[in-house]
Parts: C-alpha cells; sequence; structure tokens
C-alpha cells in the first residue's frame, strides 16, 4: 500500500542489519542457481524476457500475471518470464542480480531511482524502441518524470497523489459547517479541526513523526516556497529561508492546538485512524481510497475528498507529489526490442488495458496516459466513482514529481518539523538544525551539482 511513497531507502531505513544480511545471502544462493535472466531462450526455442515484478497489494499480482498470461500466448517467438519479489528483499535481490550479471530484462522503477539508474547505465534508453506516439500520449506534468537530458530511460504506469483531504460529511453537518465548501487555505484547515474537535473524535490526522514527515510534505514544502529545502543543483540548504518556517507552524498549530492524536497507533500511510472513526478528517495518499473500499466499506458514503489546502488558498498550486511506479529495460539486456515490445504492449498500447488496471485498483492509483483517461471517462464505473474525478483532476493534475535526492535530504527537515510540533524546539532553531544537517549531507555524499536534469 505504500510502495510508492518511501523510495528504496526509506523501505531500507525500516529493515535491520541482520534481516538484510539475510536477504542477501539467501539472493546470491538463489541467483547462483538461476540461469533464465538476460535474454536466455526457451525449451521451445522462444527468446526469453525475464521480468521482475516488485510484490505491491494482491490485485497487481493477479493483474500483471492476467496480461503477462495473454501477452505470452500470442507471440511465437517470445517469452516473458514473470517473477514478483517480495518489496523487502528486493533492493538485495536485485543488486546481487546486476552484479552477478543476470540483472531482470524488465523491472518495476520508482520514479525516484530512475535519475541514479540512468547515470549509472542500469537502464536502457528507451527512445527508438517506443514509438513517437507512446511519448506523446504521456501527460504533461508526468513526461519530465522519466526524462533525463532529453533522453527517456522508463516508461511510467501510473502516478499516486501523496496528500488528499478525506473528511466525514455528516460530522461536518453536525459542526455546522458546509461539506460541499471543504478548507481552501491552511487557517480554514486549522479552524475546520478545531471545530470537529469533540469527545473522543479529533479533528485531523496528518503525520506526526519525522520519517513520515519527511516525504508526506513534500507537496506542502512546494506548496508553500515553491521549492524544496536544497538548492536546484544540490550545492546548499536553503531550509533556513522563512517559507519553510510557514510549514513547520502549520503542523505545530494543529499539534499544539490537540485537534490531532499526540501519539497515533499507525503511521501516516494507513487509513486505520479515519476508517475506524477515531478522526474526522484526515490527509493521505490516493491509495488510502482503496483501504477504505476494501476494509472500511460503510465509511464510503460519509467521505468526501478535496485537494489538500494551500497555503494561501490558490488551488493551482501543488500540495501532493506524485509518486508511482515504471517499467525499465536493463541496460546490458541482449533482448532489448523485445522488453521494450511487451512494455509497449502492457503500458503504452491498447489503453484499455490499463484502463483495466485502474478499475481493479478501486480507482486508488492514476493515470499517466490522456488515452486512457478517454477510456475511463466512457465507461461507468469511472463516472460514478465518488473520488476519482477530484483527485484526478483537481490533485493529480497540479502534482509535483517527488524529489531524486537522498532520503536523508527529507529526513532533516522531517526532524525539524517534528521538534517544531512537540515544541522539542522552536521553530528557527529547528530550521537551522535542518539546514546544518542537510549541508552536511550534501558535503558527506558529494552531491554538489548532481541533481538530475530533465
Amino acid at each position: 500500500m505504500i510502495e510508492s511513497r518511501i523510495e528504496e531507502e526509506w523501505h531500507v531505513t525500516r529493515t535491520k542489519f541482520t534481516a538484510a544480511l539475510t536477504a542477501v545471502v539467501l539472493a546470491a544462493a538463489a541467483l547462483a542457481g538461476c540461469g533464465d535472466s538476460g535474454g536466455g531462450a526457451s525449451s521451445d526455442g522462444k527468446a526469453v524476457v525475464t521480468f521482475w515484478q516488485q510484490k505491491f497489494e494482491d490485485y497487481q499480482q493477479a493483474w500483471f500475471k492476467k496480461y503477462v498470461d495473454q501477452y505470452n500466448a500470442s507471440q511465437s517467438k517470445v517469452k516473458i518470464d514473470y517473477q514478483v519479489v517480495p518489496a523487502d528483499t528486493w533492493q538485495q535481490k536485485l543488486k546481487a542480480a546486476q552484479a552477478a550479471g543476470k540483472a531482470p530484462d524488465v523491472a518495476t522503477t520508482s520514479y525516484g531511482n530512475i535519475a541514479a539508474g540512468a547515470a549509472q547505465g542500469q537502464f536502457s534508453e528507451l527512445d527508438g524502441l517506443l514509438p513517437a506516439e507512446a511519448w506523446s500520449d504521456i501527460k504533461d506534468n508526468v513526461k519530465s518524470f522519466v526524462t533525463i537530458n532529453g533522453k527517456h530511460y522508463a516508461y511510467p504506469m501510473l502516478v499516486e497523489p501523496s496528500t488528499v483531504l478525506y473528511y466525514r460529511t455528516d460530522l461536518v453537518k453536525a459542526a455546522g459547517l458546509d461539506p460541499a465548501s471543504p478548507p481552501k487555505t491552511w487557517a480554514d484547515l486549522v479552524t475546520w479541526a478545531t471545530k470537529l474537535t469533540s469527545g473522543n473524535v479529533k479533528g485531523m490526522t496528518i503525520a506526526s513523526t519525522a520519517a513520515d514527515i519527511a516525504w508526506s510534505s513534500w507537496g506542502l514544502q512546494y506548496n508553500a516556497c515553491g521549492y524544496l529545502p536544497i538548492a536546484d543543483d544540490w550545492s546548499k540548504a536553503r531550509a533556513t529561508d522563512p517559507c519553510f518556517a510557514k510549514v513547520a507552524e502549520f503542523y505545530k498549530s494543529l499539534f499544539q492546538g490537540n485537534t490531532m492524536p499526540r501519539q497515533p497507533k499507525v503511521g501516516y500511510p494507513d487509513a486505520q485512524p479515519y476508517g475506524q472513526g477515531e478522526v474526522a478528517m484526515m490527509a493521505n495518499g490516493s491509495w488510502a481510497v482503496g483501504q477504505l473500499k476494501a476494509d472500511y466499506a460503510a465509511m464510503i458514503p460519509k467521505t468526501a475528498v478535496a485537494p489538500f489546502p494551500s497555503l494561501d488558498g490558490d488551488p493551482s498550486k501543488p500540495t501532493a507529489t506524485l509518486g508511482g511506479w515504471t517499467l525499465t529495460v536493463d541496460g546490458k539486456t541482449k533482448v532489448k526490442q523485445q522488453a521494450a515490445d511487451f512494455i509497449k504492449y502492457l503500458l503504452a498500447g491498447d489503453p484499455a488495458i490499463m484502463a483495466d488496471f485502474f478499475k481493479t485498483s478501486g480507482f486508488s492509483k492514476y493515470t499517466v496516459r490522456t488515452s486512457v483517461d478517454t477510456a475511463l471517462a466512457g465507461t461507468p464505473e469511472a463516472t460514478s466513482d465518488p473520488f476519482m474525478k477530484i483527485i484526478s483532476e483537481q490533485v493529480v493534475a497540479h502534482g509535483k514529481q517527488e524529489p531524486a535526492y537522498p532520503f536523508d535530504i527529507a529526513l532533516a527537515f522531517g526532524t525539524a518539523v517534528e521538534a517544531s510540533m512537540k515544541n522539542t524546539a522552536d521553530v528557527p532553531k529547528a530550521m537551522k538544525t535542518a539546514d546544518d544537517a542537510i549541508n552536511d549531507v550534501i558535503q558527506k555524499q558529494q552531491l554538489k551539482g548532481t541533481a538530475p536534469k530533465s
């Protein structure tokens, strides 16, 4: 459910060293007996394209298998060898495979890892392998996600906005507020959260720990400042710019106003507090739609969604970043064109294929192609969904790409916001600490001048 919000660095931070080491050993052992990667041939003479998919929700594995099977049935010279790899061993197994020269020909890759992979020669350039119309079909605010120095190294599959506002229409009415006119500014949201806090029900839930704030607040950082707390060329920190203090003050006002859970049982990606009626409003990603539909269906008729409020009320400014997944072709594969042909079929071909994916997801993930939007517009499931149109047109349309810098940068800012909101440091001091920490990361990891260019 949280696969695309926190890049692989975040998966590593949640994994103990001993578990990671065990995974490396097991992956290496498994690969020692595996010779079908890198463009081999099957017993019937077909070229084999090995496809590794990082494990996501169960419905995704079923969807991938359905269309891999259909593709294989239609091919006389190519076979897709589809393998699902658990998320907690993905990094280790992929690195071990690359080191052994047995990387998968096609793999799921998050947006945040495209730039680094392209720079290291891990991915094949896809220009010339896919037709021009495949690229022109991609939405304008997503094209840069897969473009490095003017060349394409991945084909996008989906986007998931990190921040959407969910609210209980029944509780909003009971508090004397208008559910048809949700908060437009951060100040409005604080007012709503205050009025909706009653008895055991808090008015709002939003990220409250450094690790969750680190990535879930990217959209709000863009909203307040128009940029992130590091220079565009990654040469220096800029967390002490006054606009970032406004982000910290916003979180602090919610927490110190006692309008949100002070010790939440689950982290930001989990919709459980809202689903169980503990809060009246929730900031969460679009993936929460899927969780509500699956686990808290009774809450759906009482729920409305809206773009997360803007600092100044301007709805055209971003409040969410867009994470998501792509398919990439290995830079050393022997079946480059066959691998690209499979990607064309699955992600860039008949719009009905991807339309089926978004329907299967319960419309908790969003399209990257205009032709798929058109295909969905003609389906009753999409047009009748209570959330899809608002999230797609008012949130995704203004979303920004997740940053590609190391997660340490994001964590430094998240740590500062948590310190501010919980009064362990005043806002100026916390931002100065973040600024120093970011500069330290830049120096130690030699980041200056390494920022990727679209």
